[in-house]
Order: structure tokens, then sequence, then C-alpha cells
């Protein structure tokens, strides 16, 4: 499964980097594939492992602030290992 998420504070002004420094920190440690991007971090893992580190840094980032916005996107295909690099390369293939 591939999660697409992202997670911000809301009401803590313009800059939110620190914020989601934490967040990268939580990710880095789960030990799970991840790609950071410039709108969130796509995660890959089974449902527990990737709904827990959703849960890690949401927890975290509710010790910094009242209220937050998560956004997740799924796409869960049975059988499939590896599909943060397949998908791509895959892609990439039929570029020519």
């Amino acid at each position: 499964m591939i999660v697409d998420f992202a997670i911000s504070p809301i009401g803590v002004g313009e800059s939110l980097s620190a914020y989601i420094a934490e967040v990268f920190k939580i990710i880095e440690e789960s030990g799970l594939p991840y790609k950071h991007h410039a709108m969130g971090t796509n995660i890959e893992g089974n449902w527990n492992e990737v709904m827990g580190v959703i849960k890690a840094c949401r927890d975290q980032m509710l010790k910094q602030t009242n209220r937050l916005s998560i956004s997740i996107k799924i796409d869960e295909r049975t059988g499939v290992t590896d599909g943060l690099k397949r998908k791509i390369a895959s892609a990439k293939e039929k570029m020519g």
C-alpha cells in the first residue's frame, strides 16, 4: 500500500517548516520506504504500519498546536511491493 499524506498545523503563522521537520523525523525513524515531495509525503507499507506513522505524526503535531489538517490518499494493490520505485520506473520506461 502506498499512502500520500500531508499534515499541517493551522493558525501558527506563515512558516511551517519547524513543525514539518518534527514530522520528517517520525517518518524517517519509522524505517518504512518514503519519499517527501513539495506538498506531502508518500509512504509504503501495510495498513497498520503506515497508519501508525500518520498517527504518530498527528500526535506530535497536536503537542505543538491545537488545530491541524491531514489529507490522506491511498493506493492499495494486493501483492505489490516496492511500489514507490516500480510505479515511477514503469512510467519512465514507457516514455521511450
